[in-house]
């Protein structure tokens, strides 16, 4: 009688999915930064994946998660777009950077060709009619 014994087979399984299930979230690798919050339902995603710029507290520019100089932001930008078929955009911004430094850069996400920009918040915000949220 030849039978197979799927105990160690299910053993093994059931470890590995327990370290994928730890090891998964500390996999996202980000950006500390402090987003303002706000009552703002979340935006649909599309099937491509999103294109993230981000605002530091200290003034720096990223994209997704490398470095960028103020001055090279357009012409990346440009040819990110070139690339991309969403005119889609996420900016992070931190809730210490100054209102007309996070214009300049939504500026500069205009003129690199992304014109569908999403602001990215922590939600539980104030929803002015009174309430708090969260």
């Amino acid at each position: 009688m030849a039978e197979i014994n799927v105990t160690p087979f299910v053993d093994v399984m059931m470890v590995l999915l327990i370290i994928f299930m730890v090891a998964a979230p500390l996999l996202t690798v980000g950006v500390p930064v402090d987003l303002p919050k706000t009552a703002a339902n979340a935006l649909p995603s599309d099937q491509e994946e999103p294109l993230t710029v981000t605002l530091t507290a200290d003034g720096r520019i990223q994209i997704q998660t490398s470095d960028i100089a103020p001055s090279d932001l357009v012409p990346r930008l440009r040819a990110i777009a070139a690339e991309r078929d969403s005119d889609a955009i996420f900016l992070r911004a931190d809730g210490a950077v100054p209102y007309a430094q996070v214009m300049q850069v939504m500026g500069a996400l205009n003129a690199g060709g992304f014109s569908n920009i999403g602001l990215v918040t922590d939600t539980g915000g104030p929803t002015f009619d009174g309430r708090q949220d969260g």
